[in-house]
């Protein structure tokens, strides 16, 4: 498995393009923003895309997921508990200075197991609330690799204020979820630098006081 990220939308979400060559199958995961960078790296790669999926709820994460899917009738995946951010999504593009975007219902919501496949590898998804109730994780062990959405960054974890946030709950999640995993998994962050679970069980400040 391959794998393309690159920030999009005026907050810099990571946007990971997951895919395999060989079988011409991808899947795009945090599509918030810059579809035709996603679609173009798509077109020359000759990939089929299987699946969107979508970490979390909020606006710089999803606001590209359904007309992605319109245009390649791939299913979008989120956690069904993120409904609720569908709900605010007006006053998270106001604050933004960005058009309100078109957001759906989850055409299958990405629960605690669900297994995300990618050419020959098969990824499964972490329930990891706190950031928001419906955070979730992609774990992809034969790549050593964790897509963390929003909930655990370099040296820092996701912000708890806004509608469905919960310190201790995110917390939590990383210390159940996301630290017993190897310490040499990479975690790609749904903001800034990569990291890998070692660096953030021996420096992230949440965890050392």
């Amino acid at each position: 498995m391959q794998r393309e990220t690159f920030p999009v939308g005026p907050l810099q979400c990571n946007c990971s393009i997951l895919y395999d060559e060989a079988a011409h199958d991808a899947t795009v995961v945090d599509p918030g923003a810059d579809l035709a960078r996603i679609t173009a790296f798509l077109t020359a790669h000759t990939l089929k895309l299987r699946q969107i999926v979508v970490t979390h709820g909020h606006l710089d994460h999803i606001a590209g997921a359904k007309l992605l899917s319109e245009q390649t009738g791939a299913p979008v995946l989120y956690h069904q508990a993120d409904l609720a951010q569908l709900a605010w999504m007006e006053q998270q593009a106001a604050w933004m200075g960005v058009p309100t975007p078109k957001v759906a219902p989850p055409d299958e919501s990405a629960e605690e197991g669900t297994k995300i496949v990618v050419g020959t590898q098969t990824g499964t998804v972490l329930h990891t609330p706190g950031h928001t109730e419906g955070s979730i994780s992609l774990l992809f062990p034969e790549s050593n690799l964790l897509l963390a959405g929003d909930t655990l960054f370099r040296s820092g974890i996701g912000r708890t204020d806004l509608p469905g946030g919960d310190t201790a709950t995110i917390l939590r999640s990383i210390r159940e979820k996301l630290f017993p995993l190897p310490e040499n998994t990479e975690v790609i962050p749904g903001h800034g630098r990569a990291t890998t679970i070692g660096h953030e069980i021996e420096r992230n400040p949440f965890f050392n006081e």
